[in-house]
Protein backbone atom coordinates (compact mmCIF):
# COMPACT_ATOMS: atom_id res chain seq x y z
CA UNK A 1 0.00 0.00 0.00
CA UNK A 2 1.38 3.38 -1.00
CA UNK A 3 1.40 6.20 1.55
CA UNK A 4 0.32 9.72 0.70
CA UNK A 5 3.18 12.19 0.86
CA UNK A 6 2.22 15.33 2.72
CA UNK A 7 5.19 17.41 1.51
CA UNK A 8 6.39 17.51 -2.09
CA UNK A 9 9.33 19.85 -1.45
CA UNK A 10 11.65 19.73 1.57
CA UNK A 11 13.91 22.79 1.80
CA UNK A 12 16.95 23.08 4.04
CA UNK A 13 18.04 26.68 4.62
CA UNK A 14 21.67 27.73 4.81
CA UNK A 15 24.37 29.78 3.15
CA UNK A 16 26.34 28.47 0.15
CA UNK A 17 30.10 28.17 0.12
CA UNK A 18 32.79 26.29 1.99
CA UNK A 19 33.29 29.08 4.52
CA UNK A 20 29.74 28.51 5.85
CA UNK A 21 29.86 24.70 5.97
CA UNK A 22 29.29 23.47 9.50
CA UNK A 23 28.00 26.79 10.83
CA UNK A 24 24.93 27.01 13.03
CA UNK A 25 23.00 28.86 10.32
CA UNK A 26 23.46 25.86 7.99
CA UNK A 27 21.74 23.25 10.14
CA UNK A 28 18.92 23.10 7.55
CA UNK A 29 21.47 21.93 4.98
CA UNK A 30 22.71 19.25 7.40
CA UNK A 31 19.20 17.85 7.82
CA UNK A 32 18.46 17.61 4.09
CA UNK A 33 21.93 16.08 3.61
CA UNK A 34 20.90 13.39 6.11
CA UNK A 35 17.60 12.84 4.28
CA UNK A 36 19.48 12.53 0.97
CA UNK A 37 21.92 10.06 2.53
CA UNK A 38 19.03 7.91 3.75
CA UNK A 39 17.53 7.72 0.26
CA UNK A 40 20.91 7.46 -1.54
CA UNK A 41 20.21 10.77 -3.26
CA UNK A 42 22.97 12.95 -4.68
CA UNK A 43 22.51 16.71 -4.84
CA UNK A 44 23.14 18.41 -8.17
CA UNK A 45 23.23 22.13 -8.85
CA UNK A 46 20.44 23.37 -11.11
CA UNK A 47 21.12 26.90 -12.32
CA UNK A 48 17.47 27.41 -13.31
CA UNK A 49 16.55 27.44 -9.61
CA UNK A 50 19.92 28.55 -8.19
CA UNK A 51 19.67 25.54 -5.90
CA UNK A 52 21.03 22.07 -5.29
CA UNK A 53 18.27 19.47 -5.61
CA UNK A 54 17.80 15.72 -5.40
CA UNK A 55 14.87 13.32 -5.28
CA UNK A 56 13.98 11.24 -2.24
CA UNK A 57 11.05 8.88 -2.88
CA UNK A 58 8.16 11.11 -4.04
CA UNK A 59 9.76 14.29 -2.75
CA UNK A 60 12.37 16.80 -3.80
CA UNK A 61 15.06 17.95 -1.39
CA UNK A 62 16.44 21.44 -1.97
CA UNK A 63 19.34 23.54 -0.72
CA UNK A 64 19.00 27.09 -2.13
CA UNK A 65 22.39 28.42 -3.23
CA UNK A 66 21.41 32.04 -2.76
CA UNK A 67 22.38 33.60 0.53
CA UNK A 68 20.00 33.03 3.42
CA UNK A 69 18.14 36.34 3.01
CA UNK A 70 17.21 35.43 -0.58
CA UNK A 71 16.14 31.81 -0.01
CA UNK A 72 12.57 32.52 -1.10
CA UNK A 73 13.62 33.15 -4.70
CA UNK A 74 14.78 29.58 -5.36
CA UNK A 75 11.95 28.02 -3.36
CA UNK A 76 9.14 30.03 -4.94
CA UNK A 77 10.47 29.72 -8.50
CA UNK A 78 10.68 25.94 -8.17
CA UNK A 79 7.31 25.62 -6.45
CA UNK A 80 5.48 27.80 -8.96
CA UNK A 81 6.98 25.93 -11.91
CA UNK A 82 5.90 22.56 -10.51
CA UNK A 83 2.63 23.87 -9.03
CA UNK A 84 3.54 23.10 -5.44
CA UNK A 85 1.40 24.86 -2.86
CA UNK A 86 3.06 26.50 0.19
CA UNK A 87 1.32 23.92 2.41
CA UNK A 88 3.17 21.16 0.48
CA UNK A 89 6.58 22.62 1.35
CA UNK A 90 8.49 21.96 4.56
CA UNK A 91 11.25 24.45 5.38
CA UNK A 92 14.01 23.37 7.78
CA UNK A 93 15.89 26.13 9.56
CA UNK A 94 18.00 26.97 12.59
CA UNK A 95 16.54 28.62 15.68
CA UNK A 96 18.58 30.46 18.33
CA UNK A 97 15.58 30.62 20.68
CA UNK A 98 15.64 26.82 21.11
CA UNK A 99 18.25 24.85 23.05
CA UNK A 100 20.61 22.79 20.91
CA UNK A 101 18.72 19.77 19.64
CA UNK A 102 15.15 20.86 20.43
CA UNK A 103 12.76 20.74 17.48
CA UNK A 104 9.62 22.74 16.70
CA UNK A 105 7.34 21.72 13.85
CA UNK A 106 4.70 24.29 12.95
CA UNK A 107 2.09 24.65 10.21
CA UNK A 108 2.40 28.42 10.02
CA UNK A 109 3.32 31.51 11.96
CA UNK A 110 5.73 34.39 11.88
CA UNK A 111 9.34 34.16 10.74
CA UNK A 112 10.47 34.83 14.31
CA UNK A 113 13.32 37.04 13.09
CA UNK A 114 14.75 34.39 10.74
CA UNK A 115 15.58 36.12 7.45
CA UNK A 116 15.59 32.94 5.36
CA UNK A 117 12.08 31.93 6.46
CA UNK A 118 10.96 35.54 6.08
CA UNK A 119 12.17 35.50 2.46
CA UNK A 120 10.21 32.32 1.73
CA UNK A 121 7.03 33.73 3.29
CA UNK A 122 7.37 37.04 1.42
CA UNK A 123 7.71 35.23 -1.93
CA UNK A 124 4.55 33.22 -1.25
CA UNK A 125 2.68 36.11 0.45
CA UNK A 126 1.67 33.83 3.32
CA UNK A 127 2.74 32.73 6.78
CA UNK A 128 1.19 29.33 5.93
CA UNK A 129 4.46 27.61 5.09
CA UNK A 130 5.16 24.59 7.32
CA UNK A 131 8.53 24.68 9.03
CA UNK A 132 10.81 22.64 11.24
CA UNK A 133 12.97 24.73 13.55
CA UNK A 134 16.12 23.05 14.84
CA UNK A 135 17.55 24.52 18.04
CA UNK A 136 21.13 25.74 17.80
CA UNK A 137 21.38 27.32 21.25
CA UNK A 138 21.24 30.97 22.21
CA UNK A 139 23.88 33.53 21.38
CA UNK A 140 26.32 34.38 24.16
CA UNK A 141 27.43 37.45 22.24
CA UNK A 142 26.54 39.00 18.89
CA UNK A 143 23.79 37.08 17.09
CA UNK A 144 25.54 37.41 13.70
CA UNK A 145 28.75 35.87 15.05
CA UNK A 146 26.80 33.10 16.78
CA UNK A 147 24.76 31.92 13.78
CA UNK A 148 27.72 32.15 11.40
CA UNK A 149 30.02 30.45 13.90
CA UNK A 150 30.86 26.76 13.96
CA UNK A 151 29.57 24.38 16.60
CA UNK A 152 31.98 23.81 19.47
CA UNK A 153 33.59 20.34 19.56
CA UNK A 154 31.62 19.53 22.71
CA UNK A 155 28.36 20.29 20.89
CA UNK A 156 28.99 17.95 17.95
CA UNK A 157 27.52 14.79 19.54
CA UNK A 158 24.30 16.68 20.39
CA UNK A 159 24.25 18.17 16.88
CA UNK A 160 24.55 14.71 15.31
CA UNK A 161 21.61 13.47 17.39
CA UNK A 162 19.60 16.60 16.53
CA UNK A 163 20.17 16.22 12.77
CA UNK A 164 19.11 12.55 12.82
CA UNK A 165 16.08 13.34 14.99
CA UNK A 166 15.12 16.23 12.68
CA UNK A 167 15.36 13.89 9.67
CA UNK A 168 13.16 11.39 11.56
CA UNK A 169 10.65 14.20 12.19
CA UNK A 170 10.59 15.14 8.50
CA UNK A 171 10.02 11.52 7.48
CA UNK A 172 7.25 11.12 10.05
CA UNK A 173 5.55 14.39 9.03
CA UNK A 174 5.88 13.46 5.35
CA UNK A 175 4.09 10.15 5.71
CA UNK A 176 1.82 10.53 8.74
CA UNK A 177 1.12 14.27 8.70
CA UNK A 178 2.30 17.33 10.58
CA UNK A 179 0.05 17.01 13.64
CA UNK A 180 1.15 13.45 14.57
CA UNK A 181 4.80 14.46 14.05
CA UNK A 182 4.35 17.57 16.21
CA UNK A 183 2.99 15.43 19.06
CA UNK A 184 6.15 13.31 19.02
CA UNK A 185 8.98 15.62 18.00
CA UNK A 186 8.03 18.92 19.65
CA UNK A 187 8.95 17.42 23.04
CA UNK A 188 12.06 18.71 24.80
CA UNK A 189 15.15 16.63 24.20
CA UNK A 190 17.34 15.25 26.95
CA UNK A 191 20.56 15.53 24.94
Amino acid sequence: MEHAVFFRLIVGLGNPGRQYAGTRHNVGFLVVDELARRSSGAFRFEAKWDAEVTSAADQVLMKPQTFMNLSGEAVSNYARYYRIEPSQILVILDDVALPLGDLRLRKSGSAGGHNGLESVMVHFSTEGVPRLRVGIGSAGGALHDHVLGKFAPGELPALEVAVKRAADAVEHASTKGLEPAMNIYNQKTTV
